[in-house]
């Protein structure tokens, strides 16, 4: 059990875009919900291994939540100086995670650290 509750920060651009919360914002109003439990649980409860978190190598990590629309959606983090950085999120279209979107994701994390 975590000690203390961990804020959320999402990615936000230079432009001041939050590329997350937008994808969040077009998800239907009850997946955004099991996403928002999954980032709860996450929060309160760091560190959470699977089969919610599964770490994807540098420090990087998934929250894996099945929807209600019977697709599978992934949240890319990072916890780094007492917070969680929340870098990308996507629907998951197979098996394996497409390398454009964890260089996204690492990409992200490298300017949240910076």
């Amino acid at each position: 059990m975590g000690l203390a509750e961990l804020p959320v920060v999402f990615y936000r651009t230079a432009g001041g875009n939050e590329p997350v919360v937008d994808w969040l914002r077009g998800l239907p109003a009850a997946d955004r919900r099991v996403i928002g439990t999954d980032l709860a649980t996450v929060q309160y409860g760091w560190p959470i291994g699977m089969p919610l978190c599964r770490p994807l190598g540098g420090g990087l990590w998934e929250a894996r939540s099945t929807l209600p629309s019977h697709r599978i959606a992934r949240l890319l983090f990072f916890v780094d100086a007492g917070r969680i950085g929340v870098v990308h999120g996507f629907i998951k279209k197979s098996q394996t995670t497409p390398a454009h979107e964890l260089d996204l994701a690492r990409q992200r994390m490298k300017e949240m650290q910076a």
